[in-house]
């Protein structure tokens, strides 16, 4: 199996259409049963950002829009 850092290396060598062709598809790739480990800091920002939605100082914006807006100004074209 390659090596992490072989792999990163690689993949920040791509251009960036398909850097963000890749990260969609490792994020859709992980199951939904397996949650990554949060170090204390993230589960503090995760709790700030939260409290913000929560209290309406911010909007939030839907994960397909945002990925829209990336793909096209990058060039990519969604096949998912």
């Amino acid at each position: 199996m390659p090596e992490y850092h072989d792999v990163l290396g690689d993949a920040t060598r791509l251009p960036i259409s398909d850097q963000l062709r890749l990260i969609d598809d490792l994020a859709s790739s992980v199951p939904d049963d397996q949650p990554p480990h949060l170090s204390a800091e993230w589960l503090a920002e995760i709790q700030r950002r939260s409290d913000a939605i929560d209290d309406g100082s911010v909007q939030t914006e839907s994960w397909s829009a945002i990925r829209e807006r990336l793909f096209a100004k990058h060039g990519v074209r969604d096949v998912g």
